[in-house]
C-alpha cells in the first residue's frame, strides 16, 4: 500500500457530515470503560506471569511528573499548579517506592526499548531531581542501548545545560509544546512563548544528541486565525522538526475548570476551525512530511513514517510508537499500564498516591482484564488508525470467527461510509481511502462494541 501523503484528501463537506464525537483510541477498551474490580492484585498478577512460556516482551516505561509553575487555560491534563519544588522532591521519593514495588513484582527480563517522562511538565524538576529519578529507574530497569527515550519539554523552563543534561542521563527524543506563536493566542490561554527561547531548546537538542525533535501545535483555540495560524506554521517549520503533531483542541469546561476563563465568544467558528486544518495540512504536505494518522506528521526518514510504511506502526497511550509488542509500567497518579492483556490505572491525586504507597500497596484504582472479543476489536482498530487498512483474512486466522457473520452489523453500518467515499470494504479487506484518513477515529467507532451500547459520546472530543 502507497503512504505517500498525497493520497489524504481533505474536504470540508465530508468531514462536516462525518466530524462526531468520539474516543482519541490510545487504548481499547477505553480508560473510560475500566473497573475497580481490577485491582492492585490483579495487575500483581499480571506482572508476575509475563514470563510464562519463556517469551519475555521488552519494556516500555512512562513516568508522570504533574507538576507545573503556571497554568495554561487549555490544559486537560492531570496536573498540579505549584512553584514550591518541596513538592517535587516528596513525590520522588514516593516514585522510587513504586518503581521498586512493581519491579518486585516482575517475572523475566527488565529490559526496557523505550521510556517517556509525561505531564504536567517534567522539566518542573531540578537537576537533581532528574538525576534521581533516572537512577531510581536504572536500579531496577535496563535500559537498552538502541532505545527510545522521551521527554516533553516546555520551553519557557528549560535553558542549554538543561538539555545538555537530559541528553547525558539517556534522553534521545523530545516533544516541544508551542500551541501556537500568535501572541494574542498565547495571552488567551496563559502561556505566553517567544519563538526564541523554543529556538533555543531545539538548537541545544539537536547539538546533544537528540535523534528525533517533536512540535506540538493546537487548532481550535481562542483567538486563532487562518492568518495568524499561517504564520506560526511559517515560524515552526523554519525550526524543521522531525515530527509535527497537530491537536484538535476540544473546549469541554465542564470537565476541566481551567477551560473555563476561556471565552466561548474568542474561539474560531466550525469553519475556521476547518479552514485552519486545512492550511496546516496543505503546508505540512508541501514542505514534505508524510501524515502519519489522526493529528501526527512526521518526515519521510523519521523512525514514525518507517514504521508505518513497513506495518509496524502502533498506537499507546502516547499517541503513535514504533513498538507494538512492549508491556508499558505506568508510574505516577493517574499514570495508565497495559502488561499483557490488561490496563489499569493508578490514583488521581497525591493524597490517594501517598496514602496506598505508605501502605506498601501499590496505588491502582481501576482497570480491565481484555477478553476474547475486547483482544479482536483492539487489533482492528490499531490496523485500522495505524495502517488505514485490514485483512479480513489475517483477522479471522488470528481471531478464529468468520469476520462477515461475526461483524454483520459494523458492516452494514461501513456501508453508509462506502457510499460517502471514506473506506472501500471487500472480501479480503477494509481500506480507508483518502478522503477517509482525517476521520479514522469516526471509522474506528464502528468496531468498539462499548460505544455501539452507549450512544452518550458528550463525554468525548470532535474527532476534527
Amino acid at each position: 500500500m502507497n503512504f505517500a501523503t498525497e493520497n489524504l484528501v481533505f474536504d470540508p463537506r465530508i468531514i462536516r457530515q462525518f466530524d462526531v464525537n468520539g474516543p482519541r483510541y490510545t487504548s481499547y477498551p477505553t480508560a473510560d470503560r475500566f473497573v475497580e474490580a481490577f485491582d492492585a492484585d490483579a495487575y500483581r498478577l499480571w506482572l508476575g506471569k509475563r514470563n510464562i512460556g519463556a517469551i519475555s516482551r521488552p519494556l516500555s516505561l512512562y513516568f508522570h511528573i504533574p507538576f507545573c509553575n503556571t497554568i495554561c487555560y487549555y490544559c486537560a491534563c492531570n496536573k498540579i499548579i505549584t512553584k514550591d519544588h518541596g513538592r517535587s522532591a516528596k513525590y520522588l521519593k514516593y516514585l522510587a517506592k513504586e518503581i521498586a514495588l512493581q519491579a518486585e513484582c516482575l517475572d523475566g527480563a527488565h529490559d526496557v526499548i523505550q521510556l517517556h517522562w509525561g505531564g504536567g511538565t517534567p522539566t518542573f524538576l531540578s537537576h537533581d531531581e532528574m538525576r534521581q529519578l533516572m537512577e531510581a529507574t536504572r536500579k531496577h530497569f535496563r535500559l537498552l542501548d538502541n532505545g527510545e527515550y522521551s521527554i516533553e519539554v516546555d520551553p519557557r523552563k528549560v535553558d542549554v545545560d538543561t538539555v545538555k543534561l537530559l541528553g547525558e542521563l539517556g534522553f534521545n527524543r523530545m516533544s516541544v509544546g508551542v500551541q501556537d506563536f500568535d501572541e494574542s493566542v498565547q495571552r488567551a490561554v496563559n502561556r505566553v512563548q517567544s519563538e526564541e527561547e523554543t529556538a533555543v531548546v531545539i538548537d541545544a537538542a539537536r547539538a546533544h544528541g537528540f535523534k528525533s525533535i517533536s512540535i506540538d501545535l493546537i487548532y481550535g483555540l481562542p483567538k486563532q486565525t487562518v492568518m495568524g495560524f499561517n504564520r506560526s506554521l511559517e515560524r515552526v517549520l523554519a525550526m524543521n522538526p522531525d515530527r509535527l503533531s497537530i491537536y484538535n483542541y476540544a473546549h469541554l469546561p465542564s470537565l476541566f475548570k481551567p477551560q473555563r476563563r476561556i471565552l466561548e465568544a474568542d474561539l474560531p467558528s466550525a469553519d475556521s476551525r476547518l479552514q485552519i486544518l486545512a492550511l496546516a495540512i496543505r503546508k505540512l504536505i508541501e514542505a514534505g512530511y508524510v501524515y502519519i494518522g489522526m493529528d501526527h506528521f512526521a518526515k519521510p526518514d523519521d523512525e514514525l513514517a518507517v514504521a508505518q510504511r513497513q506495518a509496524r506502526l502502533h498506537r499507546n497511550f502516547q499517541g503513535y510508537s514504533t513498538y507494538a509488542d512492549c508491556d508499558l509500567m505506568a508510574f505516577g497518579i493517574s499514570a495508565i499500564s497495559k502488561v499483557g492483556p490488561t490496563y489499569c490505572q493508578n490514583v488521581k491525586t497525591l493524597d490517594e498516591y501517598y496514602d496506598r504507597l505508605d501502605n506498601n500497596l501499590l496505588p491502582i484504582v481501576r482497570g480491565i482484564e481484555l477478553n476474547a472479543d475486547d483482544i479482536l476489536r483492539r487489533s482492528i482498530i490499531q490496523a485500522l488508525m495505524c495502517h488505514f487498512e485490514l485483512s479480513i483474512e489475517s483477522i479471522e486466522a488470528a481471531h478464529l470467527i468468520e469476520f462477515e457473520s461475526y461483524f454483520a452489523a459494523e458492516l452494514e453500518d461501513l456501508r453508509e461510509l462506502a457510499k460517502a467515499g471514506l473506506v472501500r470494504v471487500d472480501r479480503d479487506w477494509i481500506t480507508v481511502l483518502p478522503p477517509g484518513r482525517m476521520l479514522v477515529r469516526a471509522i474506528s467507532m464502528i468496531f468498539d462494541r462499548y460505544l455501539r451500547a452507549d450512544r452518550q459520546r458528550t463525554r468525548y472530543s470532535k474527532v476534527i
